[in-house]
Order: structure tokens, then sequence, then C-alpha cells
């Protein structure tokens, strides 16, 4: 059985876009991160090309007005196709020649569209979104998750008993955190917090939540706290612009 592909039925594919323009850093992106989809920014093709060794079934988005010349592009392309055969790349240019197109398509095997950089963005997320709708590049996976283990940049404090209580997050999704506190409260579960502060990096959210349960992780009790229908949707945005973020940052580290 292909471990990668059994992974990526489960959580899902990376999604790399490779030279990507403001525009497409700033609005597609962007959008895609808010509708859960694991994305990264890659500005070295020699990065890229170390990264997928590891993950062999991405979906790659490459501007080739950027990097390299087109006709390198072609062999880099057809290169990176033979050897991972599982990857599904598309492209994204000014140039929207007919001819250009169809080399990229037809003989290169692009299965992810020839998107033009020229064309209004809003739609060219929409046609992105169909395509990964697709391509199943969610896999079983709903909501995109960072783990912040080891990591001071997560934190949050408390209301409890007439005081604040300090923790610092384990791991963050929209949909909720799992933490540690300085010292244990005996939460109980379905006990509900409603003036939870959380900071993400520079980032100040406030949420409530509902104690879901504990588990035993060495020597520490690790708290699940799952956050309530009434959390602004602002304080999802941000939590998904963490999220991201704090991937990117792994990502890039990984492949320096």
């Amino acid at each position: 059985m292909d471990d990668t592909k059994t992974s990526s039925d489960i959580s899902g594919r990376k999604i790399f876009f490779l030279y990507p323009t403001g525009s497409v850093q700033n609005q597609i992106i962007t959008e895609l991160t808010q509708q859960e989809y694991e994305v990264y920014a890659i500005k070295d093709h020699a990065r890229l090309t170390r990264a997928l060794k590891k993950y062999k079934d991405s979906i790659i988005y490459i501007n080739i007005d950027d990097g390299m010349a087109k006709q390198d592009w072609e062999k880099w392309i057809g290169g990176i196709l033979g050897t991972h055969p599982e990857l599904k790349i598309g492209i994204f240019s000014s140039n929207a020649d007919e001819e250009l197109k169809d080399k990229f398509i037809n003989k290169l095997n692009v299965s992810c569209g020839f998107l033009s950089l020229k064309h209004d963005m809003s739609k060219t997320i929409g046609t992105i979104l169909d395509i990964l709708k697709n391509t199943d590049a969610k896999g079983r996976r709903k909501y995109i998750r960072a783990s912040t283990e080891r990591e001071t940049t997560a934190t949050l404090n408390m209301p409890y008993n007439g005081e604040f209580i300090n923790g610092v997050i384990k791991d963050i999704s929209v949909v909720g955190i799992s933490c540690t506190f300085d010292r244990d409260m005996d939460l109980k579960k379905n006990t509900l917090f409603k003036d939870i502060q959380i900071k993400l990096q520079s980032m100040l959210i406030k949420a409530e939540a509902v104690v879901f349960g504990s588990r035993m992780s060495e020597n520490e009790k690790i708290y699940v706290l799952l956050f309530t229908q009434r959390v602004d949707p602002d304080v999802r945005v941000k939590i998904r612009k963490y999220i991201q973020m704090n991937l990117q940052n792994k990502m890039d580290n990984e492949i320096s």
C-alpha cells in the first residue's frame, strides 16, 4: 500500500504556489486558506523539489513568468512529473497564447489548468476551488490544524474562580484548541468559559469555549476546549491566518 496516498486520503494534499505574484499571494492563497486548504507559497523551485521528495502527491501552481525561461519550465515540469507522477500541476501566466497553453496541458500533462494572471482573480479563485474539489485536495480532513508544541507563539488566559489562569496552546484549529495550564484547575467536562483571551503571535482574539475533556501526556494534563458557535466569524478568519503562517514557517524551515 502507498503510505503517501493513504496519508493524503486522510489529511489532504499540500498545495504549493511556486513564484506567486502579489495578487496570487494576497487573494488566492488567502482565500484558499479561509476555505481550509493547506497552502504554501514557495519562491525557489530547488527548495520545492526537495519538498516534493516527501510530499509526492502535492498540487503545484507555477507562475511560469518567473524563476526561469518558458523552455526551462517545460523541462522542469517534465522531469518532476517523470519522478513523481502522482503530482498534479497547474500553470499561471500573463501569456494567454493558445499554442503555449496547448503545450503545457496536452504535451506536459498539466491537469490543474492554465490560468491567466490577467483575469479577474475572483473568477480564478472559483476555478481553482472547483479543481481542488475534483482532486479531493482536502481528503477526509475538514479543518486545518497547526501544532504549536514547543512554541511560545500561542498562549491563552481565562477567568476561573475569580482569577485568571494562564495556559499554553498545543494545537489549534477553528474548531478548538488543546492546551495546558500553569497549574491544574481540574476543569470539568462541558464547563463553559466565556472570556478566553488567546494570543497568536501578535494577534489577540477573544473566544468562548466548552471543556470537551482532558488526557495525560507524560507529566502534564492536556485539556481540549471546543469553541462555541457564538465565536465571532472574524476570530475564525484570524485563526486560519495564524495557522497558515505557522505551517508556512515550518515548511520554510524544513526545505531551507
